[in-house]
């Protein structure tokens, strides 16, 4: 059996099969709606279920998605339709265009950023490349089946190799493979792109970028690509981290200062250490940005990085006349291996 899925803003119609979800039917027939995680986790596929009803199978939505649940959203990431459907939801337009590819690739390159940060560089067959949007992400898939996911670092013109930035979290096993027993040649196997995460450059405002740790990852991507296609609109870059050792690509970011004019950088400690001797922002950096700008109703935001920095985020910048059209988050969910050596369960449903 299948139903009828409508989007009344937009016109668009697509049939959902039984037991398929309503985001996996859209994404098969060409329609935009808005990912990040698929695993019921980051709650960026949250819409309005306008007419019509769906169902969730036991233990689908974790604790962030499960808050936008709880407030009368539905997550299409994880809901099966029960009848015809009218949703409202927030469409990318351009998703439909970029080609979703399975691929070996090969370790090219590998140069230790920080004290825990790895810039890896892939290298894909010589007939192949992935076409990606500014901020998109890649999964490698590994022996197991199972999956890691990792924000693009370079823009889409710069395709020869991808970037990425790997944090070491200690006891995760992949962190532990890339830091421990990774070369270059190594071979793997990579998913992409993913993810409704992207720069929109068809926007006339003015844009502030918040990462935090390797969330500056994908907003390398992004302020290059707008950098290479002259996006000529203010944008300010925020850049949290712990300290000092944890400020990686710094010196890049303040070279861009004396080429793009319309750039403005602003780096913020939250525990600088003493031998830091750090005179910049201090705090969390999304106070930081509400220091500067009071209203933010006139901008567009784009934030990426721990799932607690994304949610305190967003939860501000909404209080402070932030529209929920004009923001794009992309949490970094950690693996089940790296939270169990944190010592964190995650939640049951």
């Amino acid at each position: 059996m299948s139903y009828q899925v409508r989007v009344p803003s937009s016109g668009h119609e697509f049939s959902v099969e039984e037991n398929e979800t309503v985001l996996d039917a859209a994404l098969r027939q060409g329609v935009g709606l808005p990912y990040g995680c698929r695993n019921g986790a980051c709650g960026n596929c949250a819409g309005e279920l306008i007419s019509g009803e769906v169902k969730y199978e036991e233990g689908s939505l974790k604790a962030g998605a499960k808050d936008l649940y709880e407030q009368g959203k539905a997550l299409f990431c994880q809901s099966l339709a029960c009848s015809d459907l009218e949703i409202e939801v927030k469409e990318i337009t351009k998703s439909q265009d970029v080609e979703v590819k399975t691929l070996p690739c090969r370790v090219e390159k590998m140069q230790l950023l920080s004290h825990d940060i790895m810039k890896v560089e892939l290298k894909l067959p010589e007939n192949e490349r992935m076409q990606f949007l500014a901020g998109q992400y890649l999964e490698f898939i590994l022996k197991d089946g199972k999956r890691r996911a990792f924000s693009i670092a370079n823009a889409p013109h710069d395709d020869d190799l991808i970037e990425l930035h790997i944090r070491h979290v200690p006891d995760g096993q992949f962190g532990d493979f890339v830091f421990k027993e990774m070369k270059e040649k190594t071979l793997l196997k990579i998913e992409g792109p993913l993810g409704s995460y992207y720069l929109r450059e068809e926007s006339n405002r003015p844009i502030i970028l918040v990462g935090g740790g390797t969330g500056f990852a994908p907003l390398k991507g992004m302020l290059e690509h707008a950098f290479k296609i002259g996006f000529d609109k203010p944008i300010h870059l925020f850049c949290g981290v712990r300290a000092v050792r944890d400020l990686y690509m710094d010196e890049m970011a303040k070279a861009w200062l004396t080429q793009h004019k319309n750039l403005k950088y602003t780096a913020v400690l939250s525990e600088p250490e003493d031998a830091d001797n750090w005179q910049g922002k201090t705090g969390y950096v999304a106070d930081a940005v509400i220091e500067e700008y009071s209203d933010l109703s006139g901008y567009d935001i784009y934030l990426s990085g721990p799932p607690a920095m994304v949610k305190r985020g967003m939860d501000i910048f909404y209080a402070s006349g932030l529209p929920e059209t004009q923001i794009y988050s992309d949490s970094f969910e950690y693996s089940d291996d790296a939270l169990k050596s944190m010592g964190i369960q995650k939640p049951r449903s």
